[in-house]
């Protein structure tokens, strides 16, 4: 089950984004979603593959599909090559259905989801909010959004035109690590925070507040 965030965690985050642009031009955009994909694909392919599976084991152990005949119609008169294929037929497409209907359960869809595949769409989600909510949204094109996914337990730091000219993917190692240490222990809104903070520091330092900042994205927590 994902955790949802709750009144206490917005509020925190929104006091962390408020203090951490306190030092900085910067503008952080905090969003967590549920998952970033619902990977209806992912269920497919694996009926699918069930269903493959199936045909294989009759092709390679024929007296399977034997047995299976005797056990549904009794001793009635030997099959002829058209009852085994039709019964194949039907085997097959009733795996190939229960495999769909159990891969609609989202844990189970997520669990067996390949971790390259997470990462890979939870990054193009992380882009699609990127452009939505801060790219070039400030004068000086410095925001940065940390996003999270719950369901999948990853997250992404990106930043705008002015920031990735000075940092790497490396610059938020340490970002990256406090949230998900606060994640995986149950406490998304308590990593946001610490993530946050760290950001924080980071745009300070190449970016620290001027007397002519502006607030130009609210501080809040996103919640899709």
């Amino acid at each position: 089950m994902v955790r949802q965030m709750s009144a206490a965690d917005h509020g925190k985050v929104s006091t962390a984004i408020a203090a951490a642009e306190g030092g900085t031009d910067g503008e952080i955009v905090a969003i967590t979603a549920d998952t970033s994909d619902p990977y209806h694909d992912v269920g497919l392919h694996y009926a699918v593959a069930a269903l493959f599976l199936m045909i294989a084991m009759f092709a390679v152990w024929p007296n399977q599909l034997e047995g299976l005949w005797t056990r549904l119609m009794g001793w009635s008169e030997p099959p002829g090559l058209q009852q085994y294929l039709t019964l194949m037929l039907g085997t097959a497409l009733l795996t190939f259905l229960i495999a769909l209907y159990a891969m609609k359960w989202m844990p189970l869809r997520l669990m067996l989801t390949p971790g390259a595949t997470k990462t890979r769409r939870v990054r193009r989600r992380a882009l699609m909010l990127f452009r939505a909510a801060a790219e070039r949204r400030t004068v000086g094109r410095t925001a940065v959004i940390v996003y999270l996914s719950m369901g999948e337990r990853r997250a992404e730091i990106i930043g705008d035109e002015a920031i990735t000219a000075v940092t790497t993917p490396e610059t938020w190692g340490e970002a990256m690590a406090a949230l998900l240490v606060e994640v995986r222990a149950g406490r998304p809104g308590d990593g946001i925070v610490a993530a946050v903070a760290r950001v924080g520091t980071v745009l300070a330092e190449h970016f620290p507040k001027t007397s002519d900042d502006l607030n130009e994205i609210p501080d809040k927590l996103i919640e899709l």
